[in-house]
């Protein structure tokens, strides 16, 4: 059993409460065996656990760990590639990196540098977009039960459109599915998701293939894009012109439940808007790479209203980096530029955003996504350097709301001190030094 001494931030209860932020300046939390048994006041904690080691983190913030709930694996080193909308950043940026995955080696280097900028950037859980060639999920599983880290990934499905080496058939998409759930799905703390890339490249074939693999194993989730750009949403009603929406064409598939999690959302119907609510499906958004790549800008109102749960996902490498606060801060400026259409975000919006919601909209809510008795001891400590603007703001804020919005505007990874998974401290996997040796990555 161990005793962190602690000034704690963290939001359990619901999105739309704006003033949802709890706030324990000095907290003590009990973790045995990885679980929060004990929360309160830290001298009636220590009063109660008299003997137990204390672990003091004060002259930081502890966190949640944070949840990504839309982020491309095989993208890692293709991040920057600015100045185009979507269809265009994939043919030049995304795609081509990706056929390069079909190397198993390089397959390996590059999950290393993912799970690496997970890790950095204070990420404990994330769904991810997984790669086309099964041996370089296989890497990505790998590396990821290395590490630690909650992993919900999958083999991306393709039949058309794309580059021919991205290409499989339903029958092989449905068989290899099936070997990776079989050897993954379920192990430790690791999920498997059904991942078609999106209906653009997906025949009705190949989503009914889709459809059968979620029968394959229970629990197994779902993940696609959706409505992220009017082309992309134009070619896509061109390719399903019996499908009601953009939606639709999953939804004919039984592939839209409480288990999918639709990356973008950008342009939604209010008829595709009700069907997610109905099914309880959740939205990952993404204001970074929405406004990198010029999708638009996401209403966010229209989704709650709608009562569709919405959490925040990354999107690397259209996405410009791995920190869930910049994406806070991101989604703030959005709804900002929306004026009355938008919806004000508080400090306390971002927290539950970057953690409570994408646990939420992971089944994980029971688990992970705050600090409370009973979850899981994932944690960030969040400790800026003496003299930076962030450390200077955080030694004056006004109350515990004002010192959140600070380190919205200010953090970055580098701000990044600890960072715990079921109470066990994760670092970084070893890196591919210039000259091909492993090599230690500094740890966070």
């Amino acid at each position: 059993m161990t005793l962190y001494r602690a000034t704690v931030l963290d939001t359990p209860g619901d999105l739309p409460t704006a003033d949802g932020l709890r706030a324990s300046e000095d907290c003590g939390l009990v973790v045995h065996d990885g679980i929060i048994t004990f929360r309160g006041d830290f001298a009636g904690v220590r009063a109660a656990f008299p003997d137990e080691e204390v672990v003091d983190l004060r002259g930081g913030v502890l966190l949640p760990g944070f949840v990504d709930t839309h982020v491309h694996y095989p993208q890692v080193r293709v991040v920057g590639g600015l100045g185009m909308p979507l269809l265009d950043w994939l043919r030049e940026c995304a795609l081509p990196e990706e056929l390069s995955l079909a190397d198993p080696v390089y397959a390996h280097g590059v999950a290393r540098d993912f799970l690496s900028g997970l890790v950095h950037a204070g990420t404990t859980t994330a769904l991810v977009f997984g790669s086309h060639f099964a041996d370089a999920v296989d890497a990505l599983f790998t590396e990821a039960e290395t590490v630690g880290l909650r992993i919900t990934a999958g083999l991306v499905v393709s039949d058309r459109l794309l580059a021919p080496g991205l290409h499989t058939t339903p029958a092989a998409a449905l068989r290899d599915g099936e070997e990776l759930v079989a050897r993954w799905h379920g192990r430790g703390r690791l999920r498997y998701a059904v991942s078609p890339r999106f209906a653009l490249s997906a025949s009705e074939a190949m989503l009914e293939s889709c459809a059968a693999l979620m029968d394959a194993a229970p629990g197994l989730w779902f993940t696609s894009h959706l409505n992220e750009n009017v082309d992309e949403i134009e070619h896509v009603n061109r390719l399903f012109p019996g499908a009601a929406d953009y939606l639709g064409t999953y939804d004919a598939h039984g592939l839209v439940n409480a288990r999918s999690v639709l990356a973008h959302n950008v342009h939604p119907s209010a008829a595709e808007l009700g069907v997610l609510a109905g099914a309880g499906a959740a939205v990952a958004h993404c204001p970074s790479s929405n406004s990198a790549l010029g999708s638009g800008l996401f209403p966010l109102r229209d989704h709650l209203d709608a009562g569709v749960r919405v959490a925040l996902g990354t999107d690397v490498g259209a996405g410009t980096g791995f920190s869930l606060l910049k994406e806070g801060l991101q989604a703030y400026f959005v709804q900002q530029l929306l004026g009355p259409d938008g919806l004000t975000l508080t400090p306390a919006h971002l927290l539950h955003l970057a953690t409570r919601s994408g646990a939420l909209a992971l089944g994980l809510g029971d688990r992970v996504g705050d600090l409370g008795v009973g979850r899981e001891f994932d944690a960030v400590r969040l400790h800026p350097r003496p003299g930076s603007t962030l450390d200077v703001a955080l030694r004056h804020p006004k109350d515990a709301t004002d010192a959140l919005a600070k380190i919205f505007t200010l953090g970055t990874p580098a701000d990044i001190d600890v960072v715990w998974v079921a109470g066990q401290v994760v670092t970084a996997p070893a890196q591919l030094s210039r000259d091909g040796s492993l090599s230690p990555m500094e740890t966070t």
